[in-house]
């Protein structure tokens, strides 16, 4: 069977809670280090040792760098931006050197697309599409690559110590080319997976490298959705399986995989297609992020996932036995 992720964060940060996700299927969990060390999140890793021994399995542990992501700044509180009202580029707290790289007409994509802003000048901005921005989420200039360091300091310190805490893999966000990856492998510690997230175009044209290097390849369809066309998404999604498949190269699909259920006990039927389509199309495994971390029903994202994914399965092992025409 694939492996099957979700994400940790307040609404799954107990034993109980990742017990029962474990024994509907999860195989593991990501820890998302972008905005905490994995010293700070030693509660919620040893839930999940403790849920794990309680279930009987061993469940892997993904954490997620920060790397070279653009990322809003950390906010005093909570911004709303109001459609068609203008806000101070300033107030975003951007780095330095994508706010040398604004310009008039520039447009400006924060959480992973869901606010749009377009640049009237350097300082100032429009409003296309609002909303609520919280501190650190993910910011995107379409048409400008903007060259960060692979590794930040604070990943430095968290690869240090990473055996500490039984990290199994560490998910490398935003990979441009196979120097990144040869910088966080020199850092790994031994018998850590590598996962290269595929989230640009940069990383869509340097895939062939990135697969030599890799461990497995990360189908991270929040940014890389900004990168293309909403519509061309899902082509891509292909084109970047069909590659991997050809390479024998294990991949990952991830993102907005049940988002419905962050406030619904129940999925829709596009994304149960969605999961089952991932499967059929040989991903190695499939992950949720905010829909177990913050999401108002952990434990049904986690039944829904694992039975989509073992009814998919079935049927490519030609077993489904269920549905009759």
């Amino acid at each position: 069977m694939m492996d099957i992720y979700g994400t940790l964060g307040p609404r799954c940060a107990d034993a109980e809670t990742l017990e029962r996700m474990l024994r509907l299927g999860m195989t593991g969990v990501r820890l998302n280090l972008s905005h905490v060390t994995l010293p700070e999140s030693a509660a919620m890793v040893e839930a999940l040792h403790t849920a794990a021994l309680r279930a009987g399995v061993k469940a892997k542990l993904l954490i997620d760098m920060q790397g070279p992501e653009i990322r809003v700044g950390k906010l005093a509180e909570p911004l709303r931006l109001e459609t068609g009202a203008r806000c101070a580029v300033e107030s975003l707290r951007l780095p330095e050197a994508v706010r040398a790289a604004l310009a008039p007409g520039q447009e400006l994509l924060l959480d992973d697309g869901k606010l749009l802003l377009r640049c009237e000048d350097a300082d100032t901005a429009e409003v296309l599409r609002g909303g609520m921005l919280q501190s650190r989420k993910s910011a995107a200039l379409p048409g400008k690559e903007i060259r960060l360091p692979a590794l930040t300091e604070t990943d430095r310190q968290n690869l240090a110590v990473a055996k500490d805490y039984g990290v199994t893999g560490v998910m490398q966000p935003f990979v441009r080319d196979r120097h990144d990856l040869e910088q966080v492998r020199a850092a790994l510690p031994d018998g850590v997976r590598l996962f290269a997230k595929i989230e640009s175009l940069a990383g869509v044209k340097q895939l062939e490298s990135l697969i030599e290097e890799a461990d497995e390849i990360v189908i991270a369809r929040g940014d890389l959705g900004n990168a293309v066309p909403l519509w061309d998404l899902p082509v891509l999604q292909k084109r970047i399986g069909a590659l991997c498949r050809e390479r024998q190269m294990p991949f990952m699909v991830v993102t907005q995989m049940l988002a419905s259920m962050e406030h619904s006990p129940v999925p829709t039927r596009a994304e149960v297609s969605d999961i089952a389509n991932a499967v059929l199309d040989g991903a190695a495994s499939v992950m949720v992020t905010g829909e177990t971390a913050v999401g108002e029903y952990p434990v049904e994202v986690m039944r829904y996932l694992c039975e989509t994914v073992k009814a998919a399965e079935r049927y490519k092992k030609g077993l489904s036995q269920n549905i009759s025409f």
